[in-house]
């Protein structure tokens, strides 16, 4: 049967369009995983307003916010944006009292909702029996999770908004290679209830992972390029898994120390992750984007152990802030105080409808090869 000319054209205007939304898609699903920390600890920031606004613009959906910081609060009532909306160590003590903690979530919480898309509640963050610095919080860790968990439930929330709380790797004793992962001994009496409970409330546990500081503290034995996701082939073999960056090896040796702690069904949100673009060994601007650029595409694919599933995971930050200390510590941000981009970062926005060149469109799926 004759087909005319502008049929064909026609048709393959209409599938080269479907082509292109499919591709978009699959980057959007990724970038949808991936949201921003609002860290506040700068004198030069724009105010909460045009924070969120930012946040909208560049189609950040998801913000870790470190406090319930009013202005930011309000900010964020009607904005769709997702919030991880943090508990502060110094607030741990009061928490771990029942009462305090029912007006705690009444007053940061219930008074927001449902204009203010609370996903997350982190009660404490990088608090470790055997850091000094936060050592004598430890103890109010698991009672303040509790008692923040009883409140969001007693408002019939628990299946929104989840409560849990952030670690960093440092309780990780052994890590190499992943699937041998087990925390330290002396932090399991802190971490196992804490991470039995999660189990029970079906939460998962946020971790804060940094491929920088494994690679800045042992760059003899750790290279750059696995470091930022740029090594061409695997460069660790562990139980016919290869590892072709560091990330993946971290999260993963988490993972095994959950398993091996008896809750390897517990699910992992990446509740920080960054590099800096100054300050200290191995920051540049170019090492942090090559991180942070590769970090958003790499995240929707899983990990060797846990392949196909996109990694929840929380950009460290959305800006410079130059009260932090020390130095390399104020240069995490993927933007400027002044609004400007540090790095040219996509995360999906406006991607659905930039379809490639007519009759020229092709689906590329991404690999970190």
């Amino acid at each position: 049967m004759a087909t005319s000319s502008s049929t064909i054209g026609a048709s393959m205007a209409a599938i080269i369009l479907l082509l292109g939304l499919f591709t978009a898609n699959l980057d959007l699903t990724g970038a949808e995983s991936v949201g921003v920390c609002y860290g506040m600890l700068g004198n030069n920031l724009p105010p909460a307003r045009e924070v969120i606004d930012l946040y909208k613009s560049n189609n950040i959906r998801r913000m870790r916010l470190y406090d319930p910081n009013q202005a930011a609060l309000q900010a964020l009532r009607g904005s769709n944006i997702e919030v991880m909306l943090g508990v502060p160590n110094s607030d741990l003590q009061s928490l771990s009292n029942p009462s305090n903690a029912q007006s705690w979530v009444q007053r940061n919480v219930l008074t927001y909702w449902p204009s203010v898309k609370f996903r997350y509640i982190a009660v404490g963050n990088e608090v470790s029996p055997v850091n000094g610095g936060t050592a004598g919080l430890a103890q109010y860790v698991l009672p303040a999770l509790v008692n923040v968990f009883n409140a969001v439930r007693s408002a019939g929330l628990q299946d929104r908004i989840k409560v849990s709380t952030a670690i960093d790797m440092t309780l990780i004793g052994n890590s190499y290679p992943p699937s041998a992962g087990a925390f330290r001994g002396d932090v399991r009496s802190y971490l196992d209830p804490i991470i039995g409970h999660l189990a029970w409330a079906r939460t998962p546990l946020f971790a804060n992972i940094y491929t920088y500081f494994s690679y800045s503290g042992n760059p003899r034995d750790i290279s750059l390029p696995y470091a930022i996701f740029t090594s061409p082939s695997p460069v660790v073999w562990d139980q016919g898994r290869g590892y072709q960056n560091l990330f993946d090896a971290m999260l993963d040796s988490l993972y095994s120390a959950l398993e091996n702690a008896g809750q390897g069904g517990l699910d992992v949100v990446v509740s920080e992750s960054g590099w800096p673009s100054a300050g200290a060994f191995g920051t540049s601007v170019d090492n942090a984007r090559t991180y942070l650029s590769n970090l958003i595409r790499h995240v929707q694919g899983g990990t060797p152990k846990r392949p196909g599933k996109a990694i929840e995971t929380y950009l460290f930050a959305m800006f410079d802030e130059n009260q932090k200390q020390p130095e390399l510590e104020k240069h995490f941000g993927l933007f400027s105080p002044n609004k400007q981009p540090k790095y040219n970062l996509n995360f999906g926005g406006g991607r659905i409808w930039d379809v490639s060149a007519e009759y020229n469109a092709t689906i590329s799926l991404k690999s970190d090869m």
